[in-house]
């Protein structure tokens, strides 16, 4: 691809080109948390109660009372929420992550940034609100460092709707979806309030975006904080359509890429 245009174009592109050491680090999920602490400071990070190289330390009596959400850190998975560990089967949990642990993320959609990760596991706080919900997972999309889109999930394990909105919580007139049957299948949903913290929300992800093309922030806004969940740089491989499609082009054309 000589003269990428599109997003996914350059997402592509940059999936292929842009191969730096800084991608590992943050595309670790326990080494990351150094590169937020150094950028923004740790008071952003959510508490981890427990991190390890080995699966046999993955046992009740190395977790907490509270609710919390296991990850691999090598990987896009979503983790394991346990909300009362006295009720977890923790053979059949062993299982899934010695099988997740076994996989090497790089393979299946050739992002580079996996390829090299050690392989581990991660328990951070599960940040649950009043209601028991888990808190909206707000996704910037940073262009150059500046955030152009703000992406929300709705009914994500239901009824998945999503929404696009700019910096100023406007609804976009586009959706960014995977496709089926020639219509998306995360289509528009109901509005999302906008954050009270939207601008120090801006603030913080464009900061951690600073030394990419582009990347993709997810941040929660959770008992009057705002916390730090992931770096993603290539968001859904390159391969979720935008459409209209003028869209693509029109996101594509605000990331500058560096082919020297």
């Amino acid at each position: 691809m000589e003269n990428p245009k599109t997003l996914n174009e350059k997402i592509n592109w940059l999936k292929l080109n842009d191969r730096r050491d800084i991608h590992t680090i943050c595309a670790d999920k326990i080494r990351v948390r150094e590169y937020v602490t150094e950028k923004i400071g740790k008071q952003f990070l959510i508490p981890l109660v427990f991190k390890s190289y080995d699966i046999n330390d993955l046992v009740p009596a190395n977790l907490p009372d509270k609710p919390f959400i296991i990850k691999t850190n090598h990987d896009s998975s979503g983790g394991e929420i346990i909300r009362d560990k006295t009720k977890v089967n923790w053979k059949k949990l062993h299982k899934k992550f010695r099988k997740l642990l076994s996989k090497n993320y790089y393979y299946i959609g050739k992002e580079w940034q996996y390829k090299n990760i050690k392989p581990g596991i991660l328990v951070e706080q599960l940040l649950v609100e009043e209601n028991g919900q888990v808190p909206f997972d707000y996704k910037f999309h940073c262009f150059n460092g500046k955030v152009e889109v703000i992406h929300v999930d709705i009914d994500r394990y239901s009824n998945h709707k999503r929404n696009c909105y700019n910096p100023k919580w406007e609804l976009l007139p586009f959706t960014w979806s995977m496709w089926k049957n020639n219509k998306p299948l995360w289509p528009n949903g109901k509005h999302v309030d906008k954050p009270v913290q939207l601008d120090k929300m801006i603030t913080i992800a464009e900061r951690l975006s600073e030394p990419f093309p582009y990347v993709r922030i997810d941040l929660y806004e959770f008992a009057s904080e705002v916390l730090f969940g992931e770096i993603t740089f290539h968001h859904g491989s390159g391969l979720e359509i935008i459409h209209p499609k003028e869209w693509d082009l029109k996101l594509g054309n605000l990331v500058t890429i560096n082919k020297g």
